[in-house]
């Protein structure tokens, strides 16, 4: 399995931040991040400062090439307010070197009001709705401190957003009461208009027993099953050949099919190619691994750019390959390569394996066979794409095309008797 080394550089594409820290206007039976509060003790409140803002943001700005993404979590990062916000994008513009700059906000959408819609609307941000889907499946977990139920603020807040013309997608986490319902939550979503969707399996140590997993973590054989039915459902909406709803796993994973790498870093070779800003701008490795052990620096004392190709980011990044022998010898390893190492320590049941493995071996021998012939499809669109753009090339260069010359689309075969047969007039 190969391995990130040392000295091989990578700029700043990503930056994860959670400018509230932990601090939440919810209390989801599910949530993995409202304990991180024990680790900033230093106050009850945790709220960046501009010292820290300004610093990160000119640090990235700095180091990206002409792309970069900021993701803008928690905790809840409505808490700091849309004036916030308006300083996080004057400063991208007062930093930035006339870059590509993408900002995305996960929130749970309580405060979302018209203000906050027409501000993100304004700045083109791309916000992810905490949504589990209809309302006896979201608020089974999804609930206030008191216990209330939160599916209609929720859900008006998600009609708000795409009312202003806000890009949202539906963030549904895969829980053991949710699992049981795929055809409700897709139908759901699809009929409200969250056509993009990305579900988040659930597993979580269990509070009073840490032997186990908590009650609520969905097991990898639901998960599986839930998995096969949504592709299912995915896959009978396409039309000419095309989805006409976008979830993430499933747009990631083939990605492995056509030769790319996936957005998904849980489903490449190594880890560590992103880097996550706390409120007091301390650095860690990984949204899901925000422990002491993990801590690469601050960005007050620190260079972003420094702490993401650091030797501890990279021995990080690596953990990802040190697989057990049943995943160096499964014939799906490539498509995976053992997921997201949070998952093979969440249960200490799994013995090191990822806890949805058998989940996942479930999910590709099922949509296996499609990935291949959607794959092929996508080869030969592509083909007769680059044959098509070398065919003007070559007419606007006012060049005679020799038939019998190899085709561009790199097939090995004439052009004559390849994509020139549908190209290229006699």
């Amino acid at each position: 399995m190969n391995q990130r080394k040392s000295g091989e550089k990578q700029i700043i594409r990503d930056v994860l931040i959670k400018p509230a820290g932990p601090d939440c206007n919810l209390a989801c039976s599910y949530c993995f991040y409202l304990e991180k509060g024990a680790m900033f003790r230093e106050s009850t409140i945790h709220r960046m400062t501009d010292n820290v803002l300004e610093a990160l943001i000119r640090q990235a700005m700095g180091a990206a090439g002409e792309q970069v993404s900021f993701g803008w979590q928690g905790g809840e990062p409505t808490l700091m307010g849309v004036d916030f916000f308006q300083k996080v994008v004057d400063l991208q513009m007062r930093h930035g070197r006339e870059q590509t700059v993408g900002n995305g906000l996960q929130t749970n959408g309580i405060l979302i009001d018209q203000i906050w819609a027409g501000f993100l609307a304004h700045y083109q941000f791309l916000v992810g709705l905490s949504l589990d889907g209809p309302k006896h499946i979201h608020d089974q977990y999804r609930c206030t401190r008191g216990g209330s139920a939160t599916w209609q603020k929720v859900f008006d807040a998600g009609k708000r957003l795409m009312d202003a013309g806000v890009a949202t997608n539906a963030l549904t986490v895969v829980n053991d009461y949710s699992s049981q319902f795929p055809d409700e939550i897709y139908e759901f979503h699809k009929s409200n208009g969250f056509v993009h969707m990305q579900f988040i399996p659930c597993v979580e140590i269990d509070p009073v027993n840490p032997k186990m997993a908590a009650s609520f973590s969905v097991t990898s054989e639901s998960f599986g099953a839930f998995l096969c039915r949504l592709f299912d459902l995915w896959l009978n909406d396409f039309k000419n050949e095309e989805p006409t709803t976008f979830i993430r796993f499933f747009d990631s994973l083939f990605y492995t099919y056509v030769g790319l790498t996936p957005p998904d870093c849980g489903l490449t070779k190594t880890c560590g190619n992103y880097v996550v800003v706390e409120h007091n701008g301390d650095v860690f490795s990984c949204d899901f691994f925000v422990e002491p052990e993990c801590k690469l620096g601050n960005v007050l004392q620190d260079n972003i750019a420094d702490l993401l190709n650091s030797d501890r980011q990279i021995r990080f990044g690596n953990i990802k390959t040190e697989l057990p022998d049943a995943c160096k010898s499964c014939p799906w390893l490539s498509k995976c390569y053992g997921g997201c190492p949070k998952d093979r320590i969440r249960d200490p049941q799994d013995d090191g394996l990822n806890h949805f493995c058998t989940a996942y071996k479930m999910f590709f021998k099922h949509a296996d066979p499609h990935y291949r012939r959607m794959a092929k499809v996508w080869k030969q669109k592509n083909a007769l794409s680059r044959a098509e753009e070398t065919r003007q090339q070559i007419e606007q260069s006012g060049i005679k095309v020799m038939r019998n010359a190899l085709c561009p689309c790199g097939s090995g075969e004439k052009f004559k008797k390849c994509c020139g047969s549908t190209l290229m007039a006699t």
